[in-house]
């Protein structure tokens, strides 16, 4: 990954998977640019940054994907600086915590737009932003991350499950139109981790019980697994793979009951 330019975005804590994607590049040898959203965000992203060899020179970017503005302006500020990009690592996922906690069948209007516009209508923008910056270095790689849920039903997931199936069917639609421009376009599905996104999903930790108990190689995937599954495809040894969901979950998806 030596001379490969990349945008992380979705970096909240320690615990993101953004985060060990980041730092599965950054051990390869990629030139690494990240986004925040909010103030109180930056300075956690700061904190991580710190920590790795060069960070002085990654650039550090406000983007509240809400707001058309902020994603043109962090787009144009890469293309002042570097003239061209290679990846993409797509983290962005929200929903309100009222819309998480009350019964599907009470999902409200608002709640829903707000679930998949962050969620998922964001990749769509992402990835026109990041198209003429790949197309300067001669194709790219963005992907995004998803759940098992946007296909089988996880008690509480709720509100973000129908944001996760348009997320895959967003993959597959921008995989077609970006491909002659030789831009790839996939989703990791990874297993339950202990992320700040995640634990405004009640019951948890069953969850993970569950996989651990029942996955084909029984026990949960770490960070540093699905990390490197995100490296794979920012290489060049993906270059033949786009408009997939790649699932890093131990297998436990492949599982009836």
């Amino acid at each position: 990954m030596t001379g490969r330019k990349c945008l992380v975005m979705g970096v909240a804590n320690k615990r993101s998977i953004a985060w060990g994607i980041a730092r599965a590049l950054h051990r390869e040898g990629a030139e690494l640019a990240f986004t925040y959203v909010n103030d109180r965000l930056k300075e956690n992203v700061e904190e991580l940054v710190r920590t790795l060899d060069g960070h002085e020179e990654m650039p550090l970017l406000p983007c509240d994907v809400m707001e058309d503005g902020q994603i043109e302006a962090a787009f144009a500020e890469l293309g002042r600086r570097w003239g061209k990009l290679d990846v993409v690592v797509h983290s962005i996922a929200y929903a309100r915590t009222e819309d998480l906690q009350r019964d599907f069948v009470d999902t409200t209007r608002e709640g829903w737009r707000i679930a998949q516009e962050v969620s998922a209508w964001s990749l769509i923008a992402v990835a026109r932003a990041a198209k003429p910056l790949m197309e300067a270095a001669g194709g790219g790689s963005i992907m995004t991350l998803t759940y098992l849920a946007s296909e089988r039903v996880v008690d509480r997931y709720n509100i973000m499950a129908p944001a996760k199936a348009a997320l895959e069917c967003n993959v597959r639609y921008l995989a077609h139109e970006l491909g002659p421009s030789n831009i790839r376009v996939n989703a990791i599905s990874a297993g339950p981790l202990k992320t700040l996104a995640a634990s405004a999903v009640k019951g948890l930790s069953t969850i993970r019980d569950i996989v651990e108990e029942r996955a084909p190689l029984r026990r949960n995937v770490t960070l540093e697994e699905v990390g490197d599954v995100g490296l794979f495809l920012a290489s060049p040894l993906s270059r033949c793979i786009t408009g997939e969901t790649i699932y890093a979950d131990n297998g436990f998806h492949i599982m009836g009951v």
